[in-house]
């Protein structure tokens, strides 16, 4: 007979409350791997779920961004041991669809995370004798979850849990969104629309690029200054008049901008903002079913390219310990991202901060 452990984890049911509440978990099967979590980002895409934007199977054990030690491996695990700390990754890749085996594993086309299912189509985790579905396959919100082995990736054990949990989803789409997509130079220029936790990566990849000038965009004074902290080198309050602003810091318009709020009026402004040939680069996602108008001839005329960032085309297994290895040597100040910190039960004041906008990054402990 199949054990099972009682842990806990914070539900999303169908209100924006989520609920704190005993989770049976199975064994980890063949294939997979059971991880004690240790630290849970609090995502924007998480708030996407509670607040209707995106459907999710419910009862939905929230969290996504996510990292802990192997405490359980099941049969035929080969790339990891119990003790290792691991980051996870919220798209496993099935490692034999056409997109993994071209190395482009941000594709794959054999994943069922986003359908919150382990690769066999099984959820393992119950509330009331009643199927629990971990986000995106990955459940970070709880104390313990079981994950695929592709899931989960080895990290060194110096890094901290909660800048870990971080490099698992934010770090890794905003770094990547300069690397990976938009392959920024150096001396070339960028403008950052959005200053939140995912933009403060983006102006991190761009500092480590040597991308300048560096123009963060935001509303908020607070997150604007935080922006400077991190590599930006001008600040402007995002209006309609941005691409003005853009201008009169560099007056071609610049080279790169990204969008990381996943507004369709600023994705749709962005092209606005670039010079001849210049690339916009989406990051930022918006509610479903909510179309952008891009003026698809002045895109065309003027040899701009719009690229979609699904990840920051992120390959974990390759990524992961690479930015963790960056962050040891000094080179992405992650922990400076990290303004609060929450214990499990406290999950939902975490959620008011961010609806309240507070600036830089919360992180559940556990």
């Amino acid at each position: 007979m199949t054990s099972t452990l009682i842990t806990r984890g914070a539900l999303f049911t169908g209100s924006d409350r989520l609920e704190v509440r005993d989770v049976a978990l199975r064994e980890p099967g063949r294939g997979e791997v059971r991880i004690r979590i240790r630290a849970s980002g609090v995502c924007g895409s998480d708030r996407h779920v509670l607040e209707g934007d995106w459907q999710m199977p419910t009862p939905t054990i929230m969290g996504h961004e996510g990292a802990g030690i192997i405490d359980a491996v099941g049969d035929g695990v080969t790339s990891l041991e119990v003790g290792d700390h691991v980051i996870m990754t919220w798209f496993y890749p099935c490692g034999t669809c056409t997109s993994c085996r071209q190395g482009r594993t941000w594709v794959c086309t054999g994943s069922r995370s986003e359908e919150c299912l382990l690769p066999d189509g099984t959820t393992p985790a119950a509330v009331d004798g009643q199927a629990a579905y971990p986000y995106l396959a990955v459940g970070s919100m709880s104390e313990h979850i079981v994950v695929a082995e592709q899931a989960a990736v080895r990290v060194p054990q110096d890094v901290p849990f909660d800048v870990a949990a971080l490099i698992g989803c934010s770090i890794a789409t905003g770094v990547g969104a300069v690397v990976n997509d938009a392959r920024v130079q150096p001396g070339r220029s960028a403008v950052v629309i959005g200053a939140g936790g995912v933009g403060l990566s983006i102006i991190m990849g761009l500092a480590l690029a040597g991308a300048s000038p560096i123009i963060a965009a935001d509303l908020n004074e607070e997150a604007l200054e935080l922006a400077r902290t991190f590599g930006a080198t001008h600040t402007v309050r995002s209006g309609h008049d941005l691409p003005d602003l853009v201008r009169q810091i560099t007056p071609e318009g610049a080279d790169f901008a990204f969008e990381a709020i996943g507004r369709p009026e600023t994705i749709a402004m962005m092209p606005e903002t670039l010079q001849r040939g210049g690339s916009a680069v989406i990051v930022g996602l918006p509610p479903q079913g909510r179309p952008v108008p891009i003026d698809a001839l002045a895109l065309a005329e003027e040899g701009k390219t719009l690229i979609g960032s699904n990840y920051g085309s992120t390959v974990p297994a390759r990524d992961f310990p690479m930015l963790a290895q960056l962050y040891l040597d000094g080179k992405l100040p992650i922990d400076r991202l990290i303004t609060n910190r929450f214990a499990l039960d406290d999950v939902n004041a975490a959620f008011d901060l961010m609806r309240a906008g507070a600036k830089g990054r919360s992180v559940l402990v556990m």
